[in-house]
């Protein structure tokens, strides 16, 4: 359904509660909360042994860095931070840390919240387990805080991004263009969104997709999401 501007009163208020640090989990993976301690050494080795994995990092803010010590301050700092909520992405094939997730953006009152900073291990993208990682998030804030919006913000140049936003259901609001400077480079900003009216349609496209029965023997859909999420 197309999306119209509206100053009706809102029916059914927010919660008002912000997301708390807390496990999430599925059949494929957990998202816990983000312990430097516990988390660290994985989380560097999943996005700095290859140039493949160092590659997670060329359209965030931070990384690559120089060594293990670099990244786990980084790290230490992250998850102290006020105004995120940061998770470890833990994959439970491999029983590993093989990933990073964050609640941004967070406004309870108004019932507002973003998805980002979120990178994978190369073997964990493309498949399930980074699907449902989106939709454990998503859930939880639509679901359980009764939020009336997700965001997802990233760098128009980031093709990789803007696509998967578009998979799993998000619609596209716009440019900010000069938005930031990361790394000693403009940044225009690609915004998206899911409201909470599309939400019980991409709830039960997630889990038709996610059911085993949507995948063979070899593992490959049966179902696009693409296809669902329409």
């Amino acid at each position: 359904m197309p999306r119209s501007v509206s100053g009706e009163k809102v029916a059914v208020l927010p919660s008002g509660k912000g997301p708390e640090s807390r496990r999430l989990a599925g059949q494929y993976v957990v998202l816990e909360p983000l312990d430097p301690l516990v988390h660290a050494e994985s989380l560097y080795a999943a996005s700095h042994e290859s140039v493949e994995a160092k590659a997670v990092w060329d359209f965030l803010p931070d990384g690559p860095f120089r060594d293990f010590p670099a990244f786990q301050a980084w790290v230490s700092e992250f998850a102290a931070a006020p105004d995120r909520i940061g998770f470890a992405i833990h994959d439970n094939k491999t029983n590993r840390a093989s990933g990073m997730a964050a609640y941004l953006g967070i406004r309870p009152l108004h019932g507002s919240i973003e998805m980002g900073y979120i990178w994978f291990a190369p073997y964990l993208q493309r498949t399930p387990q980074s699907t449902e990682a989106h939709f454990l998030m998503l859930r939880y804030a639509f679901d359980e805080l009764k939020y009336r919006r997700m965001e997802w913000k990233c760098n128009a140049l980031n093709q990789k991004s803007r696509t998967a936003a578009l998979r799993l259901g998000f619609e596209f609001e716009g440019i900010f263009y000069q938005d930031l400077v990361v790394k000693g480079h403009n940044r225009d900003t690609a915004w998206y969104s899911i409201l909470d009216a599309e939400w019980p349609r991409l709830r039960n496209a997630f889990e038709t997709w996610l059911a085993p029965g949507n995948f063979d023997s070899a593992g490959r859909q049966k179902q696009s999401l693409n296809a669902l999420v329409l």
